[in-house]
Order: structure tokens, then sequence, then C-alpha cells
């Protein structure tokens, strides 16, 4: 029993060590309304990885990060984003809880965030991006 007890005490205090190491994951902070991807002006996205989507509307360009890897939502025809059910932003997404994206072979994804970029940061995104932008999808 004495043997156990050193083994159990290191396994113990590895798990507690393991667990104070963990970081909660962040306050989630929605964009402003006026600041939100509106849906329905969507002319540009890559996707970066399977956490990561870049989104155009129009001059404004968006930073989407998800709550856990999506690895097939760079099936065409494209990303379908969807915002909280019963939300007050509905046809935008600001990074609040409930909203999600899919493609047609992914299960809904939940969004953590959306931030603005630059362009600048945009363009350097779309260099690394996995996925073609929205126009380049093969017809069907």
């Amino acid at each position: 029993m004495k043997t156990f007890s050193p083994i159990l005490l290191i396994a113990l205090a590895t798990c507690v060590g393991a667990a104070q190491a963990a970081e909660p994951s962040p306050p989630r902070t929605p964009l402003p309304a006026a600041d939100c991807i509106q849906t329905d002006r969507i002319n540009d996205w890559h996707i970066v990885d399977a956490r990561t989507a870049i989104v155009r509307t129009g001059p404004k360009h968006y930073l989407v990060t998800l709550q856990n890897d999506c690895p097939h939502l760079n099936h065409p025809p494209g990303l379908i984003f969807r915002s909280s059910p019963g939300g007050l932003s509905q046809g935008r997404i600001c990074g609040s809880v409930g909203e999600t994206v899919h493609s047609r072979n992914q299960p809904a994804c939940a969004i953590q965030s959306v931030s603005v970029i630059d362009k600048t940061r945009f363009e350097q995104l779309t260099q690394d991006a996995k996925k073609y932008r929205a126009d380049d999808a093969p017809a069907h």
C-alpha cells in the first residue's frame, strides 16, 4: 500500500498543476452593431485554417475565430453564417454567443470572436489561406 502512495501523490500533483495551467477562454466582446459582418454583403472570404476565416464586405475586413476546429469549411459552395437565435442582430455576425458558420459538408461551428482587421492584414492572411474566395467556387 505504501508503494502506491507516492505514485498517487505525484499523479494528483500533476493533475492539479495541469488544471491550474489551463487558461479559461477569453471573455467574449461582440462588435458594436455598426461594425458587425452584414451577411448579405459578404463578397470575399478565405479559410485560413481549421479555426480561422477572413471575410470582406466591401471596404470592411474581418477575422472570424471559431471555438473548435472545423476542418470541412473549405467545401463549396461557400460559407453560411447564422446569427444567434432570437438575437437582435439578425443578418449580422458580431461575435455573440450562439452565432455559427457552416458549409455544405460541415456541421455548424460556433463562432468565438469577430474582429475588424485592416486591408493589409486581410491580404496577408489571404496569402496563408487554404481556401479560395467565394467567386472561385466551382459551379455544380
